[in-house]
């Protein structure tokens, strides 16, 4: 009987450690993102990292460096439109070393003032794991207004 319990539990352990999301795991790619591109008529640039970015206003104020403290205002969503995170007018402040890689680099592209959009590969947001309401492999989209650099 005792043996027939070790072999239950070590079962339910295989089962627990093992994540059924990764055989079923489907990033979206560079393909999605250009097809939202396409879609939307944007006219993005794409960075070195993979990045993708829409400048509609570079700003005239002083640009951030990748340590810079920012407020920036933001309206997060996925390619299919749903928002899952947003700023109020008035922005949050925060260190660009403390953010997503996305953030870190693309913030810096425009100058206080500016504003635009970031297109953000699952590999330079929340990766394969994906954080809290965020599903892993998820394209990020971010409406982005760089009001101060600090």
């Amino acid at each position: 009987m005792k043996t027939y319990l070790y072999l239950i539990a070590s079962v339910f352990i295989f089962i627990s450690c093992s994540n059924k999301t990764d055989s079923n795991f489907e990033p979206e790619t560079e393909a999605d993102i250009i097809q939202y591109i396409e879609d939307n008529n944007l006219n993005a640039i794409r960075s070195n990292s993979g990045l993708y970015y829409v400048i509609h206003n570079e700003g005239t104020g002083a640009r951030p460096t990748s340590t810079s403290n920012v407020r920036v205002a933001y309206k997060g969503y996925f390619l299919d439109g749903v928002v899952f995170d947003e700023s109020d007018s008035n922005g949050i402040s925060f260190g660009l070393n403390q953010v997503i890689q996305g953030w870190t680099e693309g913030i810096t592209y425009f100058k206080e003032g500016g504003n635009g959009i970031l297109l953000i590969p699952y590999q330079l947001g929340y990766g394969a794991s994906g954080s809290g309401s965020i599903p892993g492999g998820s394209v990020l989209i971010f409406d982005v207004r760089l009001l101060q650099v600090n």
